[in-house]
């Protein structure tokens, strides 16, 4: 029996145009995926005048996607929260924060990396 999404190609010219579509409305309805979109994209030739090697660069730029897929997820997490409920409910406001500290963590982790290159570069 066929999959409803379909097979080989044409199930990844669907996912693809998915895709497209959640980071369109992730940048049209989050402004943290904005922000955060624009200090990626801003990083990306930081990056590659800080890094010492390929793979320094890869892991400045990469901690930053990190940070993308974080916040998309996050966003995923509070439009569906929204979706089911617009009532306060404990549980509702747990899986926000919680979405939020993911968040939170990825910025760190961006923070540890880039300040361990700034070191190795001028220290």
């Amino acid at each position: 029996m066929l999959k409803p999404n379909g097979t080989g190609l044409g199930r990844i010219i669907k996912a693809a145009k998915c895709s497209m579509q959640g980071f369109a409305a992730s940048w049209k309805f989050e402004s943290a995926f904005r922000q955060e979109t624009t200090l990626a994209v801003i990083s990306v030739p930081l990056a590659a005048w800080l890094a010492t090697s390929v793979s320094q660069f890869a892991l400045l730029v990469s901690v930053w996607c990190l940070v993308l897929v974080v916040e998309l997820l996050n966003s995923a997490i509070e439009s569906l929260t929204d979706r089911v409920s617009l009532e306060r409910h404990e549980l509702s406001g747990r899986a926000k924060d919680m979405g939020s500290a993911a968040v939170f963590v990825s910025l760190v982790i961006v923070a540890l990396v880039w300040g361990a290159a700034l070191y190795e570069r001028f220290v």
